[in-house]
């Protein structure tokens, strides 16, 4: 950012800062006079200028910022070069973040004069030149839209510069100006208001050039597109459009739950938010220090069960929204909703909320997510992903203050090692960010958390506060009994309330259970519920559970089962989902009835919200674990194995072709609405955990693998619903653990080695939806076309379906009778790729592209890891170091690159070859950057080149049709390898040393003729979507005659199809 300076005498002066060292800065926000009035960049770098009508204001702004103590300025007019067209882009993409980041803005109005008032800054005053300030020009211009909104301080100055007032001061004069809702003046995110709403608020203002209309709405929206002036005002608003609506489904893609509304439900869950039972924690010194001392980083609040952890951070994060002023982030971790257990759910609520509250930090997500779609989000290296989007989040300059709160960390049960290690390293990259943590005290868990520096980390244990705590029970207590009918009584209220109290022990669950039992039509003598109430959470919950086991035997057991299932589920099940699973009779509104009342007998272990049913507390699964273990419940075992073989049975008797009636073949996943009466209520669960579940059961039992009854169940439902499994997880948005279920199925059926037709089916499966996957995910109809005419004419799924395939396509194109090698397509470059790499470990896969760009793939899922940017031409060349830690990529700009293969962070970049082709072959020093040696020999230039693993030699292939081995210590050339008839184009070392791949350019033939749909990823009729191409067969070109298609890929395939019938 390029800011002014004035000195002592008036002169003035230009200076570039970096993004992360910006000092302090004022902000102009004027309207343009005619071009030969405005004092530019070249007559501010040429000394000339003062004579123009324009310096009177750059004058005004420097002596303002002065007054403010404000050493540097911004100006529009001359801070930017606008002859360089590189310089003049990046400045329209930042003006929103250089105005929110000013420390203040003023708004000169050169045609608001005043004649005589005094001016005060804290006063309000009578406004004699109200009338031309509601008719000021700035008001209806383009630009100023976004100089209004984005500061936090904005102060309104005359032509005499003369302060008229701030924007808080004159909120209901803007307000009524522009009919911008006063909350976003008042700082609300802009993202809560519609795109609809936000685009009104451009109606009435005028831009100088018509594509700035579109241009300086960019900030507001939080999206970026390059500036194309010319192009007309229609066409930048419609790329303005697709730019928004590509970040609208990147956030909805992110979004797993909204932890604001878990902390809603959670307060109301709980009988609401009680200020006096948490704002004992806002004297606490270790809470003040961590909230006020910018080198306390993290904060960790540890108690038993019940003691209010969660409620108290309800309460601490209330207080922080009034408080600080930048970011503020939180998620509550549940153990028995695996949406919400893992720390990868942990982060996607954290960037949820921080890209809502600060839109510009959603270009980092876009980053990974706009090469490799939600699948970044949900795969098995989402993990990895998230964690490389957060960290860079939290490295921008333009991050806020941050505070990030996560309630209940011993309920993540997926991978909380990795959030603490990520707690830690971000604890330490930055002084911006600062982490208010909660759970048992575990000592895993505090083990942990000394790796964070002892003058950043605070500790504070409920228990060294049990007075407090106690008070905020007694409050709680006192306003739990104030709602009971049944105590109206004081004499009586005081009585139970005194019990209580003496039997509480600081425990707020322990207070909500006796508290409900009195809310109960049966408890008339409140005085003898509390008397009889044991002390103690767990004798609490033995009185539940021996009511329960009181009952009659029918509703016992169906009380237990619910329970047991509510135990082992994946996450809380819908109540017809329960219904289902417990083997209860009747449709789905019988169903839903029935498990609402069994619930209500459950003695308080479950509740039911949203029509879905929740254990009561962590610390309920826990008692009711230890009780199965105690075989007075099925095993735990045993019940993974009857929702398994219960959701095998569902499946089968629900799952057909087309459960939502969508017909076309084409039609897409985010237009599909769920029916009123969902043929999926009771067997979505079921599609999504039966395989989870059949692993559970497996992994802790005695034969360690698939009987031979279970097989055989799983073989007749793939050979006769897998097509319509695929379909409804599509439906149900939940692929990807399709996908993980049909891996996990695929290790189980590996020990069948005396069933082979078994694991060929099941190896057959996991080919069909691996490779067609995307495809369904996007379009579920998809299983039935492309999924079934591309797949090999010898695969068992597709010769299992065979009935499915369209009738409409006459001529099918010809395909292998095998699968083939090829395992993955790998699409993101947005051109041709020139090389790539296996790291030694295998685990990951490197790609240099024309596009200037390096990309690391994951060898197993084919995410994209990390996108590499910085060569400014082609890349040519990849490889990894023998350590897979480093990264070197070479580009026809003479440099090579080497990049750390974890972060993506660039270590080196070496030059010294004198051309973008050379026939030279250079080492480096991978640590120093110095050049080792200079090998020389090819006669042409050297197109590829690789280390062996071991380090000892180094191979280089040349566009002269050969490869020669040198010593990778000496330098001497070991060997000449000659015979290819082209440019050798690729060389790679087998993991061993002991063999050499090498890869020469061929010939293409290519065949005229047409195009078909447009993105050339589609057969289409009457513009509509019906048959997905895999990327093997998209055409290069293509030919149509009537309704046969004929197409000829890059890869040399031709084949056609012919479409007649109905396509539905």
């Amino acid at each position: 950012m390029r800011l002014l300076r004035r000195s002592d005498t008036g002169e003035l002066s230009l200076t570039q800062f970096p993004d992360e060292a910006i000092p302090p800065y004022a902000i102009l926000s004027h309207t343009w006079g005619a071009d030969g009035e405005e004092v530019t960049f070249d007559d501010l770098t040429n000394g000339t200028g003062k004579d123009k009508l324009g310096y009177e204001k750059i004058r005004f702004c420097g002596e303002q910022a002065a007054l403010d103590d404000l050493e540097y300025f911004w100006i529009d007019t001359c801070c930017i070069n606008k002859a360089n067209n590189a310089e003049l882009s990046q400045a329209i993409s930042s003006m929103f973040r250089w105005y929110r980041n000013a420390t203040r803005c003023y708004v000169y109005l050169s045609d608001v004069p005043t004649t005589s008032f005094t001016s005060n800054r804290r006063k309000k005053l009578a406004k004699p030149w109200e009338s031309d300030f509601r008719k000021s020009r700035w008001f209806t211009r383009g630009w100023t839209l976004q100089e209004l909104l984005a500061p936090s301080s904005v102060e309104f100055f005359s032509q005499e510069g003369k302060q008229l007032g701030d924007k808080h001061s004159l909120i209901q004069e803007i307000h009524e100006i522009t009919v911008i809702p006063k909350s976003a003046l008042q700082g609300t995110p802009l993202s809560q208001f519609s795109v609809n709403k936000r685009l009104s608020w451009i109606e009435h203002r005028q831009t100088k050039l018509e594509e700035d209309r579109a241009y300086s709405l960019l900030g507001i929206f939080g999206v970026y597109i390059a500036p194309i002036y010319g192009e007309g005002m229609t066409t930048a608003f419609k790329r303005l459009r697709e730019e928004i609506g590509k970040l609208e489904q990147c956030i909805k893609d992110l979004h797993l739950t909204n932890p604001q509304d878990d902390k809603k439900r959670i307060e109301d869950t709980k009988g609401g938010l009680l200020k006096d039972s948490y704002r004992w924690i806002l004297g606490n010194a270790d809470f003040q220090r961590w909230r006020d001392d910018q080198q306390s980083r993290l904060l960790w609040v540890k108690g038993d069960p019940g003691k209010g952890k969660t409620m108290l951070l309800c309460g601490v994060i209330e207080e922080l929204k009034k408080s600080t002023p930048g970011l503020l982030s939180f998620f509550f971790c549940q153990a028995t909703d695996s949406r919400i257990n893992s720390a990868t759910a942990v982060l996607r609520g954290l960037l949820y909320l921080l890209v809502t509250q600060q839109p510009s930090l959603v270009s980092h997500l876009r980053n990974k997510y706009d090469q490799a779609g939600q699948s970044v989000f949900e795969d098995a290296n989402a993990w990895v992903a998230l964690s490389d989007i957060f960290t860079n989040m939290i490295r921008d300059p333009d991050l806020k203050m941050a505070c990030l709160v996560v309630d209940a960390l011993d309920e993540c049960v997926s991978d909380l090692p990795k959030l603490l290690d990520l707690v830690i390293r971000t604890s330490t990259l930055s002084a911006r960010v600062k982490w208010l943590l909660s759970s048992r005290n575990e000592m895993h868990i505090e083990q942990k958390l000394r790796g964070v520096d002892a003058r950043a980390r605070l500790s504070l244990e409920l228990k060294e506060n049990a007075e407090q705590v106690s008070r905020a029970v007694d409050v709680y207590i006192e306003d739990k009994l104030s709602r009971l009918d049944s105590l109206q009584d004081d004499g009586l209220r005081d009585r139970v309330k005194n019990i209580l109290r003496r039997k509480a022990n600081g425990t707020f669950l322990w207070v909500a259970l006796v508290v409900q039992e009195l809310e109960g039509p049966e408890s008339w003598d409140p005085l003898q519920v509390v008397e009889e109430a044991p002390p103690g959470l767990h004798q609490l919950y033995d009185r539940m559970m021996k009511q329960i086991q009181q009952l009659k035997q029918r509703n016992s057991e169906i009380c237990q089962l619910l329970l047991s299932t509510a135990c082992v589920a994946y996450r809380p099940l819908y109540l017809a989902e329960m219904g289902s699973l417990c083997g209860l009779p009747g449709q789905i509104s019988v169903l839903t009835r029935n498990v609402r009342t069994i619930a209500t007998m459950c003695g308080s272990f479950l509740t039911v919200r949203d029509d879905q049913v929740y254990l009561l507390h962590q610390s309920a699964k826990d008692y009711l674990s230890d009780k199965i273990r105690d075989t007075i419940f099925p095993s735990q075992g045993r019940m993974h194995y009857n929702i398994f073989s219960r959701s095998l049975n569902l499946m089968s008797n629900a799952l057909k072709r087309d459960m939502y009636n969508l017909s076309a073949p084409g039609f897409p996943i985010n237009k599909v609405e769920v029916p009123v009466d969902d043929p999926l209520a009771t067997i979505r669960y079921s599609c999504v955990h039966w395989a989870d579940h059949l692993c559970h059961w497996n992994s802790s039992s005695a034969h360690q693998g698939i009987n031979t009854q279970d097989k055989d169940v799983i073989e007749d439902f793939i050979q006769k619903k897998y097509l319509y499994w695929l379909e409804a997880l599509s439906l149900c948005r939940s692929m990807s653990e399709g996908v993980l279920a049909i891996v996990k199925l695929n290790a189980l059926a590996q020990r069948r080695i005396d069933a082979l037709s078994f694991m060929k089916l099941v190896e057959d499966a996991r080919r069909f939806i691996m490779s067609y996957k995307s495809v369904i995910e996007n379009y579920p109809l998809q299983a039935y076309t492309s999924a079934l005419l591309f797949s090999p004419t010898q695969s068992l799924i597709r010769g299992l379906f065979k009935r499915e395939e369209p009738k409409w396509i006459a001529i099918k194109p010809a395909m292998d009778e095998k699968w083939s090698a090829c395992l993955q397509t790998l699409e993101g470059h947005s051109s041709s790729v020139s090389s790539v790499a296996f790291s030694p470990d295998s685990t990951r896969l490197a790609s240099g592209s024309r596009d200037k760009t390096v990309k690391i793939w994951d060898a197993n899922s084919g995410a994209c890891l990390q996108t590499l940017e910085g060569h400014s031409s082609a890349v040519s060349s990849v490889a990894f170091s023998p350590d897979s830690t480093r990264l070197a990529s070479g580009s026809r700009n003479k440099t090579v690159k080497i990049w750390d293969a974890n972060s993506g962070a660039c270590l080196q970049t070496l030059d010294g070859h004198s051309g973008s082709v050379s026939s030279t072959v250079k080492i480096w020093d991978a640590n120093s950057g110095a050049c080792l040696q200079t090998l020389e020999g090819h006669s042409r230039s050297v197109s590829s080149v690789a280390f062996s693993p071991d380090s000892t030699r180094l191979a280089s292939g040349s566009w002269n049709k050969t490869v020669k081995i040198w010593d990778a210590n000496s330098g001497a050339c070991l060997q000449t390898l000659k015979g290819h008839s082209s440019s050798v184009s690729s060389v790679a070392f087998s993991p061993n040393s002991t063999r050499l791949a090498i890869r020469s350019v061929g010939n293409i033939d290519y065949y005229q003729g047409i195009g078909t749909s447009s993105d050339r990823m589609w057969v289409t009729y009457n513009s509509e979507n019906i048959l997905w191409l895999p990327p093997e067969y998209r055409p290069f070109c293509d030919t149509v005659s009537k309704n046969r298609i004929g197409i000829t890929t890059s890869h040399g395939r031709i084949w056609a199809c012919n479409v007649v019938g109905n396509r539905r």
